[in-house]
């Protein structure tokens, strides 16, 4: 398999699971500005949106979409406890808790990315995207991970998508069991793994 990626981007999360999973992989790094990859090939061939993840299954064959992939990645190797058995309760809560990483949080904190969005609406998406941050925070007072305490693939998601809170303003000192939680993925070999290899282990925490 390929996993088309960038650096600190949502495309770690499936890079960490492929390290979780101990799966063998290819990571191809894709130029963000060109939309290239290995030297020039043009990225749009393999996602004709430009963004990443994308895995590559076999020639010909990709997958798009993170938590798409992540599951995908994860149904290979059933044991890992990287997601529930499909057609369970305990799977459905996974795929909530996926899709709200990605309406409410990703998308919360990747508009906040842009430069031409107004300092007014700025501090509102802020106070948005806090109180989605207190629904995560509630939940890991219960227990170690968003659904249990075991590590799944929206563990993984979660923890990429808050490691961006320090480049755009966002304070996370009001969520003390959602940085605890940082602290606990952060440790992990897979995790360690993943940001070493994207160059970014020093924004572990």
């Amino acid at each position: 398999m390929k996993l088309f990626y960038m650096p600190g981007v949502c495309s770690q999360a499936p890079h960490i699971l492929l390290n979780e999973a101990g799966l063998p992989f290819e990571l191809v790094l894709v130029d963000k500005s060109k939309k290239t990859y290995d030297g020039g090939k043009d990225y749009f061939a393999i996602n004709r949106n430009g963004y990443v993840p994308a895995l590559e299954i076999e020639p010909g064959v990709v997958l798009t979409e993170g938590p798409a992939i992540m599951q995908y990645i994860a149904d290979q190797v059933p044991d890992s406890g990287l997601a529930p058995a499909n057609g369970t309760l305990a799977r459905y809560r996974l795929q909530s808790w996926l899709n709200f990483i990605t309406s409410e949080i990703h998308k919360g904190f990747s508009s906040l990315f842009n430069p031409k969005m107004p300092a007014e609406a700025k501090q509102i998406g802020k106070e948005a995207l806090a109180k989605r941050l207190e629904t995560v925070e509630i939940e890991l007072g219960k227990h170690e991970f968003l659904t249990g305490n075991v590590f799944t693939a929206a563990d993984a998601y979660l923890f990429v998508v808050t490691g961006w809170a320090g480049f755009v303003g966002v304070d996370l000192t009001p969520f003390p069991n959602l940085l605890a939680f940082r602290q606990r993925v952060a440790k992990r070999p897979a995790v360690q793994a993943a940001l070493a290899a994207e160059g970014l282990a020093k924004h572990a925490a």
